[in-house]
């Protein structure tokens, strides 16, 4: 069976319906039905039950098209791959960062990018965990940076972890709770605390810290998934901010924030760890920035 027939067969899977997978697959939908009819007579299996509303796998057709996703994953590994080796290419990027990693990793890649590959393009998504994992399984992206402590088990994703960077709660230095000496976490919560965003189970248990009742989280007063706007925040009002200590290093240095020392408050941090596509090798461009990433992750995790 050829990858174009295969490529028929997952469209109809995930659309359950043959005029969109037809359009989505730039055929007539007459054509598109009798390639996959063609792929039935050819296995000799019925793999999809014709319904009046949608049109939906038979267990043959699952299996089958849980094989074709593999087999057309492998496909276009190869065809990258090969053109990389034939050609020679050093090749443009495109990665994803979570707001922490972004704020503390980023510069220095990109700068390091720049110095040495001025001509290559490079394409980067901040954003929070869910919305990388969705563009990278869409290889959209080459790979992505986040805090992977609360990741999911996936069969499809390959992570290696590159440090643990440590956290802290940051206001502005004429703060009220700056003049505190060790201040209660619980004292935080009338000034409003801000954040990118977070689990649902670790706001709770933040929220039980801070004295709210058994399953009510802590409610961010400010959930944004850019980490530089909320340091103005931060800055500018008497937000708490919840923040990477290497994040804040600058502003610290500058007189511009302060670190609470919070006596009820465990110690802060994330698990740092780079997310790829299990089986998919990296251009030599995404293998330099894994590289240079892994290294970066270890300093930050010794200097915190």
């Amino acid at each position: 069976m050829d990858l174009r027939r295969l490529k028929h067969l997952v469209a109809l899977a995930d659309t359950r319906h043959f005029g969109r997978a037809a359009l989505q697959c730039h055929l007539s939908q007459p054509a598109f039905s009798r390639s996959v009819q063609a792929a039935e007579d050819e296995m000799g299996l019925k793999l999809f039950d014709r319904g009046n509303l949608e049109v939906v796998c038979t267990d043959a057709g699952a299996l089958v098209v849980a094989r074709a996703r593999k087999v057309l994953f492998e496909s276009r590994c190869l065809e990258r791959d090969v053109s990389l080796y034939r050609e020679r290419l050093i090749g443009d990027i495109a990665f994803g960062m979570g707001p922490y990693p972004a704020a503390t990793m980023l510069p220095s890649l990109l700068t390091e990018l720049r110095t040495r590959y001025p001509d290559v393009n490079t394409r980067v998504e901040v954003n929070n965990s869910r919305y990388l994992a969705e563009h990278l399984r869409a290889e959209e992206l080459d790979f992505y940076v986040a805090d992977v402590s609360q990741l999911e088990v996936a069969t499809d994703f390959s992570v290696v972890r590159i440090g643990r960077q440590s956290a802290g709660i940051y206001v502005r230095p004429g703060h009220p709770l700056a003049a505190r000496r060790q201040p209660m976490a619980a004292a935080l919560l009338p000034y409003g605390v801000a954040s990118v965003r977070a689990p649902g189970e670790a706001l709770e248990r933040l929220g039980r810290l801070m004295g709210l009742p058994p399953g009510q989280a802590l409610p961010l007063a400010i959930e944004c998934d850019d980490l530089p706007l909320l340091k103005e925040m931060a800055m500018a009002t008497d937000t708490v901010l919840a923040c990477p200590d290497a994040g804040a290093r600058q502003e610290v240095a500058g007189g511009q924030l302060v670190r609470l020392r919070v006596r009820d408050l465990p110690p802060l941090f994330s698990e740092v760890g780079i997310v790829s596509l299990q089986g998919r090798s990296h251009s030599p461009m995404a293998q330099f920035a894994v590289d240079h990433l892994t290294a970066l992750g270890t300093r930050l995790a010794r200097n915190p």
